[in-house]
């Protein structure tokens, strides 16, 4: 009896530890992940880099150089807009007074809202999950909607503003209005629901860089917008980096507010910010104090479209915010 007893025990020490290794995501280096419009946390809580990104994925990381993932951290509703398999594009990490928000772009494909010249419009709109951990999982709050149902939106990003409201910055997108937009609607003091109408901030057609040919081969403004994200420089002044289309290149551009709020107006820079091919930023400091710009990249493996993240160093010290050099951790 002893001697099965010693067996059962060995048996189950192996099995459980062969079960916890499967669990175990293997680490790997930042250019070996696949991710569209990365976004970093680093929560100083517990020394970690949280990385996500189109896909509702989280990648880990200690130092930037290897991560380990991807897991699933977002819980939709089935019963909600969203329907039960939403797609996720863009997601966000916020932490705020205490939680952990979830800012992304969720797409029902079975829903359609529009059809505008021959496009079909699916319903898309962004939103906000909630978690006490910034590994979630991150949950639905109050509020279904955050934005018009009729309208398809995408890119939510996180801002408290000068009068100490939080807002959600976003996109209206081109598709349905012709000439992509960035506005803002004021959230609830938890984030769980917004308050009012959305407000214009600017349009694609407003920036001097961004560019497209028509059918005729005559050069205009683009009228993508994509990607919103907010920062200040260390004199205070209020910056926005967006993106948008250098003819077909995906390229990283940047505004500034001549009031220091979201109200603006809004001073389109009159280069790109960053080498072609890279956009989708967003800033953070890493814990050895070093300022980045995630980004990513797009590049053609086997006739399919991968994207890639990167980062860039960038100094915010004096008025505007510079790209200094990629940054290989």
């Amino acid at each position: 009896m002893r001697t099965l007893f010693i067996l059962v025990s060995v048996f189950c020490f192996v099995s459980c530890k062969s079960q916890v290794k499967s669990r175990v995501k293997k680490e790997i280096p930042l250019n070996s992940v696949r991710l569209s419009d990365p976004y970093v946390l680093a929560d100083e809580a517990t020394q970690t880099y949280y990385m996500t990104g189109t896909g509702g994925k989280l990648w880990k990381s200690k130092d930037l150089k290897l991560w380990g993932g991807p897991y699933m951290i977002a819980e939709t509703d089935p019963n909600s807009w969203m329907g039960p398999k939403p797609m996720i594009w863009a997601a966000e990490l916020h932490q705020f007074k205490n939680k952990y928000y979830y800012f992304a772009t969720f797409t029902n494909r079975k829903v359609k809202i529009d059809t505008v010249a021959g496009n079909i419009i699916e319903r898309r709109a962004s939103h906000v999950l909630v978690s006490d951990n910034p590994d979630g999982p991150y949950v639905p709050m109050k509020d279904e909607t955050y934005l018009p149902a009729d309208m398809p939106t995408l890119d939510g990003t996180f801002w408290v503003d000068s009068d100490g409201k939080p807002y959600m910055v976003y996109c209206y997108e081109w598709l349905q209005n012709g000439n992509g937009t960035i506005e803002k609607i004021e959230l609830k003091l938890d984030l769980s629901g917004s308050i009012g109408e959305g407000e214009l901030l600017f349009k694609a057609s407003d920036s001097p860089w961004s560019k497209e040919k028509d059918a005729d081969g005559n050069v205009k403004p683009n009228k993508v917008t994509d990607g919103p994200f907010l920062f200040k420089t260390g004199t205070g002044r209020l910056g926005m980096l967006w993106t948008s289309w250098v003819y077909d290149i995906y390229t990283q551009g940047v505004a500034y507010s001549e009031s220091g709020t979201l109200d603006g107006p809004w001073i389109q820079e009159n280069e790109p910010i960053t080498p072609p091919n890279f956009g989708h930023g967003m800033l953070f400091k890493a814990f050895d104090g070093k300022q980045l710009m995630g980004v990513h990249s797009h590049k053609k493996v086997d006739g399919r479209t991968i994207r890639i993240p990167h980062f860039f160093e960038v100094d915010l010290s004096g008025d505007k915010l510079v790209v200094i050099k990629p940054y290989i951790p």
